[in-house]
């Protein structure tokens, strides 16, 4: 197989970091198709339903982490997360859009909610959502990313690689630790 100059000169770190990039950019893409999707209104209607149920009901920190960790465990699959991966963000995309969609609707992304909204309490919010995002984001390109990198290292019988995975798998959620609490922290500033 031919592969780029730039990757036959790369050390095994700098192909890791190419590869996250990569992936990191394939996540972002298909949470951006997603939201292209325009679900009937009766779907997007439940999907806006569920997650006002989540975002009210009590354990909000135990259960953004309970929903976004046993999902990104899944994409650490050898070969298969990375697939998985890709499906979830895409809808989690056509989730951004059913909320959208469901909020436009009703009015509520008129001037009224943003009435009560103060400078600090804006900012605040748009740091807290950026930083939701990347440690999500990142999480979950982690996982893709090794799925990648433990089908290749299980092909040239590496075992090695599941040492690394180990550690991955511990990082990925003190991140999506800290995710929660901040997300957690948004939507109960935001209500």
């Amino acid at each position: 197989m031919n592969y780029p100059q730039f990757w036959l000169q790369a050390s095994p770190k700098l192909k890791r970091l190419y590869s996250t990039l990569f992936v990191l950019l394939l996540a972002i893409l298909a949470t951006v198709a997603g939201t292209f999707v325009q679900l009937p209104p009766q779907e997007a209607q439940a999907i806006y339903d569920q997650l006002n149920q989540t975002t009210t009901s009590p354990g909000l920190l135990q259960n953004i982490f309970i929903n976004n960790f046993p999902l990104c465990l899944l994409m650490f699959i050898p070969l298969v997360g990375i697939g998985v991966g890709l499906f979830i963000l895409f809808s989690t995309g056509m989730a951004f859009r059913a909320v959208f969609d469901i909020q436009a609707a009703s009015g509520l992304t008129s001037s009224a909610a943003a009435s009560d909204l103060t400078a600090s309490t804006a900012i605040l919010m748009l740091i807290a959502v950026g930083a939701v995002f990347v440690l999500e984001y990142v999480s979950y390109t982690i996982a893709m990313t090794e799925s990648v990198w433990l089908f290749r290292r299980i092909l040239q019988k590496r075992w090695g690689e599941f040492k690394i995975a180990a550690a991955l798998i511990g990082l990925v959620a003190l991140l999506l630790i800290i995710g929660a609490i901040v997300e957690a922290f948004a939507i109960t500033a935001s209500l």
